[in-house]
């Protein structure tokens, strides 16, 4: 369990939302400087946890900024007002056959080009990442390969590489056995291996409304049925509903992002993913957590994953370095819990082992150290690109438009205003040679369809501002429907 106070999730909702009234009002400006997390608990009788939390919700909502050392400010509204937040979807409960992969297919292709405006990709820019210093622990290893090793390098992974994987799950204050973690190629071959392990064609398992389509991809594979179960733009699914679902439906597991879910950047509050943990325990049902973007949060702390909470090693934790150090070298990991033998077993009948160098030259590399400053520059430049695309759909997109800044991640979900169809504006968008990615990507019924995902993982400069405002001319321009008007969570 994580070292953390379990306080009352009920006090830091309602500072936080004190504190949003003061600065939706104007008490509190941007570039005020809140009170020390030492002032509010003297002068309201808090705990430093609580006080935290309710900053860190705040951070979440993009109503705050923390500056290291400093403390915590207002945020700036550099385009003005901020937008109305997204609404969140109320999708069928009934489990649903998934059929997407031709149209993931189709708006994945179109990311290849680099004649491309990649508004719409989900790879971030190679520009990010210490490539120079990864080749030289890549030759380093290659020299000292020891052919007579290899085979104890076959599933579960290179033993050292395990090792500073469990040391980072000890950093945030929780513990992982070094042997229930097996390396993968990638999180999405992780992903596949703990949801073949826990679940069997004609299966029903839940997933977020809207998902990352990889997980629609999954199910499609392995003949599952999805259960798509509300999501809120900030704070994750919808804990009610899915109580509703486990008990009407009976899912063989649940398939979830907690922390900046993709394509939504919703954060679960701390408290809610200890609730979600507690829900899953009395079903005895299983949680596939997809973890990838865990490390790419502002503040001065990482967010817990759901894996801290589970004491009955029911959450397979899933996550990469692909997203935050080498996307090419493809290197996940899984830590499945009670079916890490079977996550092992099933990695050996697949693919039988990862890359033997890549995985000793990242061992090297996170043994010598400079991983934390590389994230450190990582989080500075993301936080920084965030804000432009934030700033700039604020300041040229039209009127209606919906939007929350997340507080990490490498995505933006954006409702279009007045029913734009996002399929229409996807192709309209690519004669322009601009990609993004359209909502019905993100849903086992293909919904969504007034809605793209942006992505800030390519460094801002003068081509992401022009394809930004000629994106809002285009939705500008767009024929209208009536779009259908959903309920908040």
């Amino acid at each position: 369990m994580p070292n953390r106070p379990n306080t009352a999730s009920t006090r830091y909702e309602l500072l936080a939302r004190e504190l949003e009234q003061q600065i939706t009002a104007g008490v509190l400006r941007p570039g005020d400087r809140l009170p020390s997390v030492r002032q509010a608990c003297t002068s309201r009788g808090l705990s430093p946890s609580t006080v935290f939390q309710a900053y860190y919700l705040l951070e979440s909502r993009g109503m705050v900024r923390a500056v290291p050392r400093s403390g915590y400010f207002v945020a700036a509204r550099t385009g003005g007002a901020l937008l109305p937040e997204p609404q969140t979807s109320q999708p069928q409960s009934a489990s649903q056959p998934v059929e997407l992969n031709d149209l993931i297919y189709a708006c994945l292709g179109t990311t290849r080009s680099r004649n491309i405006v990649p508004l719409g990709s989900a790879f971030p820019s190679p520009t990010l990442f210490p490539l120079d210093r990864l080749r030289r622990a890549l030759i380093s290893s290659m020299r000292r390969l020891d052919p007579w090793r290899m085979a104890g390098d076959l599933p579960p992974g290179n033993l050292q590489l395990k090792r500073e994987i469990a040391k980072r799950y000890l950093r945030q204050g929780f513990a992982v056995a070094t042997d229930e973690i097996v390396l993968t190629h990638g999180a999405m071959e992780a992903l596949n291996l703990c949801l073949n392990a826990v679940a069997r064609p004609g299966d029903a398992v839940v997933v977020e409304s809207p998902t990352f389509y990889v997980a629609l991809q999954a199910l499609q594979r392995l003949g599952l049925r999805a259960i798509e179960v509300p999501t809120h733009v900030r704070e994750g699914i919808d804990l009610g509903r899915l109580a509703q679902v486990i008990e009407l439906y009976r899912p063989k597991a649940c398939w979830l992002m907690t922390t900046f879910q993709n394509p939504l950047g919703s954060l679960m509050p701390e408290a809610k993913k200890r609730d979600l943990v507690d829900l899953l325990a009395r079903h005895d049902l299983p949680l596939i957590e997809d973890d990838v973007y865990a490390e790419l949060y502002e503040g001065n702390t990482a967010p817990l994953p759901a894996k801290a909470y589970d004491r009955r090693g029911l959450v397979l934790h899933c996550s990469s370095f692909s997203k935050c150090l080498a996307p090419g070298y493809r290197i996940g990991w899984a830590a499945p819990g009670r079916w890490a033998l079977e996550v092992q077993r099933l990695k050996l009948m697949t693919s039988l082992s990862g890359s033997i160098p890549v995985q000793a030259a990242l061992a090297e590399y996170l043994q010598e150290g400079g991983y934390d400053r590389h994230l450190r520059g990582l989080r500075q430049s993301l936080q920084a690109q965030r804000d432009s695309l934030f700033d700039a759909v604020t300041r040229l997109f039209p009127d209606g438009t919906r939007m929350v800044r997340p507080a990490g991640g490498y995505f933006v979900w954006v409702e279009l205003p007045g029913g734009v169809d996002a399929m229409v504006l996807h192709r309209a968008a690519l004669a322009q040679r601009i990609s993004l990615a359209p909502g019905p990507m993100f849903s086992a019924r293909a919904e969504f369809q007034h809605h793209i995902r942006l992505t800030c993982g390519q460094p801002w400069d003068a081509t992401l501002e022009r394809a930004t405002r000629t994106l809002a001319q285009l939705v500008d321009d767009a024929p209208r429907t009536a779009a259908l008007v959903q309920p908040l969570i």
